[in-house]
This record gives C-alpha cells, structure tokens and sequence, in this order.
C-alpha cells in the first residue's frame, strides 16, 4: 500500500476573483505562495519520497516550495490538470451567470459542466486517476505529495468514497487552496481516504 497525500495549489488572483481558470496558468498570488509556505511547514516532518504536480504553474510552484524543504525534485504530470473549462476560462461566476444562464444552472444545481468545450468531469477524473494509480503503484510502501487542483482533487476523493464525480460536487465543496487530504492505493485501486487523525499522525513522523 503507498500513501497519496493530496494537496490543492495556493491561490492565484483569480482564485481571489472567483474566475474559472481550467488549463489557465495563472501563477501563485502573495496569499497563495504564504499558503504554500504554511503547507511546506505542515509537510516539514512527512516521509515524502516523492513530490509531483501539474505542470500549471500554480500547482507547480506550491510543490517546489515544499520539495525544497526534503530536497526533493518535483516530477510535473500533465494528466494531473484541472478540468478543462473551454470558453469558460477567465469568466467569474458572475460573467457566466449572466452569459449562459441555463448552462450555468446545469453546472450549479446539476454539477454538470456548463461549457460545451473543454473537456468533461469524467474526462477529467480518468486521467487524474490513471495518473494517481500509477504513482501509488510506483511508490509501493511509500508516501508521497500531489499538488493537484480543486477539481481534480474532488474527483479522486470521489472515486475513492465509490462516488459518483456529479454527486460528489454537488454536495461537497472544493478543498481550500493549500488544504490537504491523503488517499490510499492498493493493488492497482484507490482503496480509501485517510481520516484527519491518520492524515495527522502521518505528518508527525521523521
């Protein structure tokens, strides 16, 4: 069994502006690196034997700042993205309110993607999965740190709990940018989440 610690990207400015970034590469704002800084600081004692990221510049520079503290390269996977978003890109919540309103109420009350571009959630979930199957299946006994995206992350969490991706978004929000939660992968599947008092324990080891 190995250990995936999930982490989301520290904010951006449009995080903060409440824009659909998808594919995006919108880097750290200053919150967003502190965040990252505070994440290194909660990882500083977690037997990491590997950090991997998208290869969004978001996620990839909260990795590096807390790879630096294991000396610890960090391995970019593309197929760790966020959802594509299409057309939707750059929009705030409000833009896209207003701009397709009936493509918005699907995304909203259905969890639904609202853009007919882009990629779709389950797109999206397949290749974050074969990605964190792979990883685990890599570091057998091992743990290591993802640095992922706010849907990316539900996605998996989803799978793990036998959820439905749609469900699972419509009733639980994003991770907190900088939030963490860990996974674990046994014989080629997620084979569940780890608990707050089993993540924490984790992180205390040396």
């Amino acid at each position: 069994m190995s250990v995936v610690l999930l982490a989301r990207h520290g904010e951006t400015d449009w995080n903060a502006e409440r824009r659909f970034q998808g594919h995006a590469d919108r880097p750290l704002n200053a919150r967003g690196r502190a965040q990252a800084e505070a994440l290194a600081e909660r990882l500083a004692s977690a037997p990491l034997a590997a950090v991997y990221a998208s290869d969004l510049a978001r996620a990839r520079e909260t990795a590096q700042i807390v790879a630096r503290r294991h000396d610890l390269p960090v391995v970019t996977r593309p197929d760790l993205k966020e959802v594509d978003v299409g057309s939707w890109s750059g929009l705030t919540t409000d833009e896209a309110r207003t701009r397709h309103p009936e493509a918005f109420s699907r995304w909203r009350d259905e969890g639904q993607p609202g853009w007919a571009d882009g990629e779709t959630y389950e797109e999206m979930r397949a290749r974050a999965l074969r990605a964190v199957l792979e990883i685990g299946a890599e570091h057998a006994g091992e743990t290591v740190l993802v640095v992922a995206h706010g849907g990316t992350i539900r996605a998996l969490l989803a799978t793990a709990l036998g959820l439905d991706v749609h469900e699972y978004r419509h009733v639980h929000p994003a991770e907190p940018n900088g939030g963490l939660s860990a996974l674990r992968v046994e014989d080629g599947r997620l084979a569940g989440r780890l608990d707050g008092d089993e993540t924490e324990r984790l992180l205390r080891l040396t």
